[in-house]
């Protein structure tokens, strides 16, 4: 395809729903997303079966809502693109079939995207109040949520290649664990990063996995396990829970920056950015910035709106693949896991 006006983004790859409106320069002109926090938080997790229930309930009227804020109509619409890898099978069914739908009622295009690539591209993405400068292909992606914690090489649109990746629990499901295991509920990693604002980064010593050797592999299992013992052997949680806080969520962020200065020794690349529901806490944020001043590397994390689950970076890596001519057939369906041939 030569150019496309607009393009409609569905994202339901989890629980989140999002749908989003962008132009054919990816520029966001409107997104609108329903969390479903309060229906999870009672489980502890995220129940799947509630999951695709409730996004059968919130895609129609998003999708209806991010037209009429846009002052848009399928007469405007070029091309859908969707969340159809990886995620909750039930999810990312519900977005897929509603694009499907759409599509094939409206006669246009539709792409199923990858969401790893949604968030490794979130970087480019463009709106009234955020556009990163002078960042482009190739850089170094770290990808760091509830359910991955990955570093890519990023060569162009299509050809990533995967530098490291958790052997066990992501960095996300390791905050939200430990949430869950001091008090704070379901989701708890906004909880944990608040309370550690004003605790002791080193009142309470927590293990920093894999930090020898050159492996750019992540592991978070062994310091859940920590905090599990550590907490049961507190009397009284409630006077030292911001310290318990600010040590645990150092243990991660310590990790996180170490793999990626390690990752842009190897790899060279100036261009550097951080995206992902974890990309949102605020100590991540701060100490990748010192790094990225420390080091003279360009460094870019998308405002919050575009860290967690959102629909804009779906419809910009859905966009820049139909640009290239891609679309999908009516009979792609979703798949819990990604394709082999996403990243190398």
């Amino acid at each position: 395809m030569k150019s496309l006006r607009f393009i409609l983004a569905i994202e339901t790859s989890c629980d989140d729903t999002s749908v989003a409106i962008l132009n054919g320069e990816g520029f966001v002109v409107t997104q609108t997303s329903a969390s479903q926090d309060d229906k999870h938080k009672f489980f502890g997790g995220i129940v799947p079966e509630i999951a695709s229930r409730n996004h059968t309930l919130t895609v129609i009227p998003l999708i209806e809502k991010v037209f009429s804020d846009a002052s848009k109509s399928w007469k405007d619409i070029d091309g859908i693109a969707v969340t159809n890898r990886p995620g909750l099978v039930g999810s990312l069914l519900v977005g897929l079939m509603t694009a499907k739908t759409l599509a094939l009622v409206n006669n246009i295009p539709f792409i199923g995207v990858n969401h790893l690539e949604g968030h490794l591209l979130a970087g480019f993405l463009k709106d009234e109040k955020f556009a990163a400068k002078d960042f482009s292909f190739p850089f170094l992606g770290l990808v760091v949520s509830g359910g991955h914690t990955s570093l890519y090489e990023a060569k162009g649109i299509g050809n990533y290649k995967v530098l490291g990746q958790t052997v066990d629990d992501a960095a996300g499901e390791a905050f939200d664990k430990f949430a869950v295991k001091v008090g704070l509920g379901f989701p708890g990693g906004a909880k944990v990063d608040q309370l550690a604002k004003t605790g002791k980064i080193d009142a309470f010593k927590f293990p920093r996995a894999m930090l020898d050797g050159v492996s750019l592999d992540f592991s978070f299992s062994g310091l859940k396990t920590s905090a599990v013992n550590t907490i049961a052997q507190i009397k009284n949680l409630d006077e030292c829970i911001n310290d318990v806080c600010a040590s645990y969520q150092e243990a991660i962020v310590d990790v996180l920056i170490h793999k990626l200065d390690l990752a842009q020794q190897k790899t060279g690349l100036r261009n550097v950015t951080i995206s992902g529901g974890v990309s949102a806490n605020s100590r991540l944020r701060f100490c990748a910035e010192e790094w990225a001043k420390k080091n003279d590397v360009n460094m870019v994390i998308p405002p919050l709106r575009y860290c967690t689950d959102n629909a804009a970076m779906i419809g910009y890596a859905g966009l820049q693949r139909m640009l290239r001519g891609e679309v999908s057939p009516q009979s792609l369906g979703p798949s819990a896991a990604g394709l082999p041939a996403d990243f190398q």
